[in-house]
């Protein structure tokens, strides 16, 4: 009797073990609120980037997320199409090819936010509907260093790929 009685405990006890180890990733991580921050042009650190992003969304799930890209300066390249490099002096990529934003779009599609510096904007002559890859005038903000620091503020987390 002692003997069944010890094997029940020890099934209680592996069983509560398995079920702890079931916590999904969005119970284990809770809810994010974070902020990617790119300013620099090379197409395989944005490529980088990217991954990490939806690395990110895989381990934590996109309902549990807030994340917002922030991009200035050199970073702009990521969405700047091909074809407006020839007329953008200030730019010495244009990295928005067709991989790269099926990339973005399908970030987007999961709730990532991408926001534009309009210093750079303004500063490099850029016309947002011509020379960006899937830009609106809602994802301009007045500065891109100044939205990084707002949203840190606000509690996002600050990453820097």
């Amino acid at each position: 009797m002692k003997s069944i009685a010890k094997l029940m405990m020890a099934v209680l006890i592996a069983s509560s073990f398995m079920v702890a180890g079931q916590v999904s990733a969005g119970d284990y991580y809770g809810k994010q609120k974070v902020v990617y921050h790119i300013n620099y042009d090379n197409p395989k650190q944005q490529a980088g980037a990217l991954r990490n992003i939806q690395n990110h969304i895989n381990a934590v799930g996109a309902e549990n997320l807030d994340l917002k890209v922030v991009l200035h300066g050199n970073g702009l390249a990521l969405l700047l199409e091909p074809e407006s490099l020839s007329h953008l002096q200030k730019f010495k990529h244009a990295n928005a090819d067709q991989q790269m934003t099926a990339k973005v779009a399908n970030l987007k599609s999961q709730g990532v936010a991408f926001q534009v510096c309009n210093n750079t904007v303004k500063g490099r002559k850029v016309d947002v509907k011509n020379d960006l890859y899937d830009v609106s005038d809602e994802d301009i903000v007045p500065s891109g260093v100044a939205e990084v620091a707002k949203l840190q503020q606000e509690g996002y987390a600050y990453i820097k790929p």
